[in-house]
């Protein structure tokens, strides 16, 4: 099976500070891959390397066979762990500025995770509860026929029914054919989406497996695996 994603001897260093120290690891396609760690393991560094918001200090990084870049920035779709919309637009603005910003951008994908949703093309985005704001950045995301689809932290701080949407809007809008990553720490509810996880600690991969693999191995389910690795 190709690999959508090769990471070769990745570091990157902020003055004293080693952030990801020599990374390997490579993603293949079709996969739902999970990157769990506590904050400051490396996460967002890792997916900021991966969007082409950040430069590696050393090592390469390939996404679909290229090196991070133009052509990559226009098969990744990306979520940021931060709301990314103006606060004066409606819903139908925020899709409006996809559609001129991406040719991927599916409008009739996006207007059916709206109704999934619960959402309406004429809410103003500084109305919408936090919870909301996910839903409709998930949306616009998985909008997009993107080869690869980075999610960071797309669950953190929304209350257990946006919680679950979310969860199911991933499962039901993500084309098999595609390949997605998504940075956690709140593993117990993302763990069965996960085809393969990669536990990140203090800039370094500690464990990176299949997941069914790992759950058998070990006769623990991944939450308790990501505990037992953390607390050591």
């Amino acid at each position: 099976m190709k690999n959508i994603v090769e990471i070769k001897e990745l570091t990157k260093k902020y003055l004293n500070k080693t952030a990801l120290n020599n990374i390997n690891l490579n993603i293949q396609e079709g996969k739902i891959v999970g990157i769990l760690g506590p904050n400051g393991s490396g996460k967002t560094t890792l997916i900021k390397i991966l969007t082409g918001i950040l430069r590696q200090t050393s090592g390469e990084v390939f996404i679909d066979g290229n090196k991070v870049g133009v052509y990559t920035k226009s098969v990744v779709s990306y979520l940021p762990d931060r709301n990314f919309l103006y606060k004066w637009m409606k819903i139908k603005d925020a899709s409006d500025l996809f559609k001129d910003f991406y040719s991927d951008f599916d409008e009739g994908k996006f207007e059916e995770l709206l109704r999934f949703m619960k959402l309406d093309k004429n809410m103003k985005i500084d109305t919408l509860s936090k919870g909301m704001h996910e839903k409709l950045n998930l949306s616009l995301v998985l909008a997009r026929n993107a080869k690869l689809y980075i999610l960071d932290e797309p669950i953190a701080g929304v209350d257990p029914v946006a919680r679950d949407e979310i969860l199911n809007a991933i499962i039901n809008n993500y084309n098999e054919k595609s390949s997605m990553v998504i940075t956690t720490h709140l593993v117990r509810d993302m763990e069965n989406i996960l085809d393969d996880v990669v536990f990140l600690k203090d800039g370094k991969i500690i464990l990176s497996d299949n997941a069914e693999s790992l759950r058998e191995e070990r006769n623990m389910n991944i939450a308790d695996i990501y505990k037992e690795v953390f607390s050591q």
